[in-house]
């Protein structure tokens, strides 16, 4: 509903149809996910963690994005390649936009 298009009835469109993807892509990175903040609002610097959010192991950083869009599945776990993998992407296009890093790229604890 948040992008005009019922995708519980039509879960396909999504794979099939570029621009609702794109549209979806730009809603979950812009928008807030249960009781974490936006990957847009962490990534540029807009949200400041809560005690709760401090206690469930998120900081500023890029670290925080992965537990986002992926936390029940590589975050808490120990160093996982996946997390790995990612944090060597974030750091490519950094790079390739000379930009830093910053701190807490990772989700491992």
């Amino acid at each position: 509903r948040a992008i005009g298009v019922d995708l519980l009835n039509n879960p396909d469109l999504v794979a099939n149809d570029a621009v609702i993807s794109f549209k979806t892509a730009l809603w979950f990175w812009m928008t807030p996910q249960s009781s974490k903040p936006s990957c847009h609002d962490v990534i540029t610097g807009r949200w400041s963690p809560s005690s709760a959010d401090l206690a469930a192991g998120r900081f500023p950083g890029y670290g925080t994005v992965t537990n986002i869009i992926n936390g029940g599945l590589e975050c808490g776990i120990g160093v996982d390649t996946r997390v790995q993998d990612r944090i060597r992407f974030y750091k490519r296009y950094c790079d390739m936009f000379g930009l830093e890093y910053g701190d807490k790229l990772a989700c491992f604890s």
